[in-house]
C-alpha cells in the first residue's frame, strides 16, 4: 500500500477505521524529512496490512500542535486506536521495519488494560486534587 495523505478532518477517522496507523509528521522545507520520504514510502510497499499516512505540517498547523509536534520528521503508530509509538527524527528502512512489527506485536489486550489503569489513576488523582472521594471499587 502506497502512503496516503491525511488532513486535520480525515485524521480521526484514519486512526479510528483502521487497524494499524503509521503517521510521519513531515514538512516540504525538512532535509531528513525528505530523506525519510522514500524510505517510509518503500516500506509501506511491504505492509498492505498498515496505514502509512503522512501529515503536511506546514498544511496542518493545527493538527501537528494538536499532536504535540514540536520536532520534524515525527513518526507516530496508532494500534486499535491506541498511541503506541512516538518519536522525531528520522529512521532507517531497518529500525522503521522494527517498528512495524513491534507495534504488529503488541499484545493489545495487554495495552488496553495499561491504558484503562492509567486512566483510572488520572481519574483518581483529579478527584483527590478537587476534594471529591472516589470511593475504593
Amino acid at each position: 500500500m502506497a502512503t496516503v495523505d491525511i488532513t486535520g478532518e480525515q485524521f480521526a477517522a484514519t486512526v479510528e477505521d483502521n487497524d494499524i496507523v503509521l503517521v510521519d509528521f513531515w514538512a516540504e522545507w525538512c532535509g531528513p524529512c525528505k530523506q525519510f520520504g522514500p524510505t517510509y514510502s518503500a516500506i509501506s510497499e511491504k505492509h498492505p496490512d498498515v496505514v502509512f499516512s503522512k501529515v503536511d505540517t506546514e498544511a496542518e498547523q493545527q493538527l501537528a500542535a494538536e499532536a504535540g509536534i514540536t520536532s520534524i520528521p515525527t513518526l507516530m503508530a496508532f494500534r486499535e486506536k491506541v498511541l503506541v509509538f512516538s518519536q522525531p527524527g528520522a529512521l532507517n528502512a531497518q529500525q522503521l521495519e522494527q517498528v512495524v512489527d513491534a507495534v504488529k506485536a503488541l499484545d493489545m489486550e495487554e495495552v488496553h488494560a495499561h491504558v484503562a489503569r492509567s486512566q483510572a489513576e488520572a481519574a483518581a488523582a483529579a478527584g483527590q486534587q478537587d476534594g471529591t472521594q472516589i470511593p475504593d471499587a
